[in-house]
């Protein structure tokens, strides 16, 4: 099992889709919500996936597919 804190920022026209679901559903990685922010023009979330690291690789690919933009987090700090 790997743990790996991301940072998504949606897209308006994503802002309602439930791509953490899905993303836990069907990449059977487990999805904690540390922060987030979400407004009718933008929302952003603070993650700690964990399940297999190719699951969440292949997650994060999904994701980044649907225009998610997807940074690295060490800690609290947001990196890119």
């Amino acid at each position: 099992m790997v743990k790996r804190r991301v940072r998504f920022t949606f897209p308006p026209e994503l802002i309602k889709e439930p791509i953490i679901y899905k993303l836990g559903q069907q990449f059977e990685v487990v999805t904690n919500i540390r922060r987030a922010d979400i407004n009718g023009d933008k929302g952003w979330v603070v993650l700690e996936l964990e399940g297999e690291g190719e699951d969440i690789e292949r997650g994060i690919a999904w994701v980044t597919a649907k225009g998610v933009r997807v940074d690295s987090v060490s800690g609290d700090v947001v990196e890119g």
